[in-house]
């Protein structure tokens, strides 16, 4: 599979929970979510690539200092490939995925191949928005089979959302709550509240006028999550 490496942020402490990590950045996504964090993963074209065994060569002098791989995007799972995964967990690492849901027979594959380790899940809002949140036509259907998939895994994993104040109101949160825990057989483990954050480059420009959602703002919201979830976390 084709599976476009992009990019590497060598060392990091905070994308793989528990563990030092590397992050790949694997080019390309099936969302158009207006206020991407990665704009240029999603609708640049003709990046350099890095080859799979450069970051196999990589990974084997650093089997020291380093603990897992973090595989992000864009969406690592349309092209994912099962045999690099397979070739990372040979050197000896975890590997964490992050993953957009919607392509769960893929996600299926790599938990029964016992090639992921940890499993973060963008959950975008309700889903009675998801089409706008995301400007894509989306397979709810999907979304809501990764979403049991992943909870039922008994892989490490969390669901989390970004916050934009004038979004994510406390409505919204209890609906991504109450929707949820009607997916998953048991009270999900664990959500993460991320604050937007204006960095000046989106897909829809109109975000560029949006503020950087406040501590407080993501503390209510918080509190209104811990009803749903056992575990609530805040990442500013």
């Amino acid at each position: 599979m084709n599976m476009i490496i992009v990019g590497i942020e060598k060392t990091t402490f905070i994308d793989f929970p528990g563990k030092i990590a590397c992050t790949l950045f694997v080019m390309g996504c099936n969302f158009r979510c207006g206020f991407c964090h990665n704009p240029e993963l999603v609708t640049e074209k003709n990046r350099k690539e890095i080859s799979q065994n450069e970051i196999l060569d990589f990974l084997g002098k650093r089997k020291k200092q380093l603990e897992g791989v973090c595989i992000t995007g864009g969406e690592p799972l349309i092209n994912i490939n099962p045999e690099f995964l397979k070739k990372i967990k040979e050197l000896g690492y975890f590997i964490k995925i992050d993953t957009n849901g919607s392509f769960p027979e893929k996600l299926k594959e790599i938990i029964d191949k016992k090639l992921v380790d940890f499993i973060a899940m963008d959950i975008k809002s309700s889903k009675e928005n998801y089409n706008n949140i995301t400007n894509s036509e989306i397979n709810l259907k999907d979304i809501e089979k990764s979403i049991k998939l992943i909870s039922n895994s008994g892989v490490g994993y969390e669901f989390r959302t970004t916050i934009i104040e004038n979004i994510h109101n406390n409505e919204e949160i209890k609906k991504i709550g109450i929707w949820l825990n009607e997916i998953c057989d048991k009270k999900p483990e664990k959500f993460a509240l991320q604050g937007f954050k204006n960095n000046g480059k989106f897909i829809d420009m109109k975000f560029k006028t949006i503020m950087n959602t406040s501590s407080k703002r993501l503390e209510e919201l918080k509190n209104i999550a811990e009803d749903y979830f056992k575990k609530v976390e805040i990442r500013e």
